[in-house]
This record gives structure tokens, sequence and C-alpha cells, in this order.
């Protein structure tokens, strides 16, 4: 569904990837882990299309996005929930929320399945804590609160992928372990995510294939267990040496 062929980005003069490659295949969680500075965040906003590649090719569904502006991603079927939630403060949770649904639509595209009511129920239904604070302005939410929001508000784009960028940050661990509930769930429905988290013990946990990036360059990927019993990864990112 979704490809990353020797894709390469910078910021200025200071080049950050250095020709990754990956694929998110239909139905599947894929994971990118690594250290600080690796370039996982650069590589989410190469994706969708906040920043500009400067080499390589992505494809959404065999067609490219490789360079588009994310207003035409977005219109392709891509969701980006971006590290640090950027939920519109001003606005109530529902009117976010109506926000993300009419997104691609406003941009020209349409919405592939469902109705925005329905999808706007599902939300709530995934997320009970935004449905009892529907009227409530979004700026005055708290911080797992708001990333809920943001997570709700991208899957209200009816999108075919998904993409995840650092879901648990700064979360209390009782709600890191709800929001990879809801995530586990919506991979349980056949949603495709590519997802960017600290967490990388409940990343792999989560996922189905793993890529782990050092210094804007695929160290080494596999399928998530295996990865997640290979003694170097567990001494760099697991926190041990122990399979368990």
């Amino acid at each position: 569904m979704l490809e990353i062929q020797e894709l390469k980005a910078a910021y200025g003069q200071v080049q950050v990837l250095h020709g990754i490659t990956l694929a998110v295949p239909k139905g599947q969680v894929v994971t990118l882990i690594g250290s600080n500075g690796a370039g996982k965040t650069t590589t989410m906003r190469a994706v969708s299309g906040m920043l500009k590649p400067t080499g390589g090719r992505i494809l959404l569904g065999g067609k490219p996005i490789s360079g588009l502006p994310a207003h035409r991603v977005t219109k392709a079927g891509l969701a980006h929930c971006p590290e640090g939630r950027r939920v519109f403060p001003a606005q109530t949770v529902r009117d976010n929320l109506l926000l993300g649904a009419f997104t691609r639509l406003t941009m020209g595209g349409r919405r592939p399945k469902g109705n925005v009511a329905g999808d706007l129920d599902r939300a709530l239904d995934l997320f009970p804590r935004l449905r009892e604070r529907q009227k409530q302005l979004a700026g005055t939410l708290s911080g797992g609160e708001q990333q809920m929001l943001a997570m709700a508000r991208a899957l209200m784009l009816n999108p075919e992928v998904l993409l995840l960028d650092e879901p648990s940050m700064g979360l209390a661990p009782i709600l890191v372990e709800e929001v990879f509930h809801i995530i586990g769930r919506l991979k349980s429905e056949g949603m495709t995510m590519l997802l960017v988290e600290q967490f990388a013990a409940a990343a792999l946990g989560v996922a189905d294939y793993g890529y782990v990036l050092e210094n804007g360059r695929i160290a080494v990927h596999g399928p998530a267990l295996q990865l997640r019993n290979d003694p170097k990864v567990q001494a760099a990112y697991l926190g041990g040496t122990s399979g368990h």
C-alpha cells in the first residue's frame, strides 16, 4: 500500500535520510524504530508532504506521491497524526473531528467508504473519553486526551494509510497502554499503519514488521517478532538482553 524507495531528505545542507527503502503492505502495521535524531520523524514528514524529499520515490497504492504538497497527499488517502498532537485548541472536540472528516473532501478527494455521521460515531466509540467531551475546547483537554483526539481526527479522513508519529509521547503508562490497545483494534479492523514510536518493545509488540533506523539509514529489518528476539536490537532499543 505504501512503498518508500531510496528516500533522501534534508534540512538545508544537513542530509538526514540517506536513501531508505521500506514497504507497508495493505492491512499491516509496520514500525520504524531508532534513537532520537535517527530520522524517524523526518521520514514521516517526507511521506506526508510536509517536507519535500531530495531524492527517491514514494508510492501510495502504486501511484507516485513523492514531493507532492501535503494537501494532495491527504487527498490521495494518507493521514498523518504528527508528533506533538497539534489539535486546534480553540475548536471543540467535535469540530476538530469534523475538520478531519471534511479535509479530504475540500481538497477535491472522495470518502471511499462510510459517511461523516457514521465515521464520527465510530471514532467516538474508539475513544469514549472524546464522546464525553465533544463540546469541550480541545485546548483544555489533557495531553492524553489530545493525543486521542489527534488520532481520531486522522481516522476521520477515512485513510488508506495512517501514519502515527510518537503516539505515546508524554503520556502516563496507563494511557500508553490504552493508545496501543486502540492501535491493536485498528489493526484487527484492517487499517494499514506506519508507526514511529519511542517505546520500541510496545511498537514491535503490535507491529507485523519492523525497521531500525540509524543515522538516516536502515540498519536492520525483519518480522517484528524476529527483531524483538534479536540481541543487538534488544540491547540498543529494548532495554536488555532477554527475549522476554
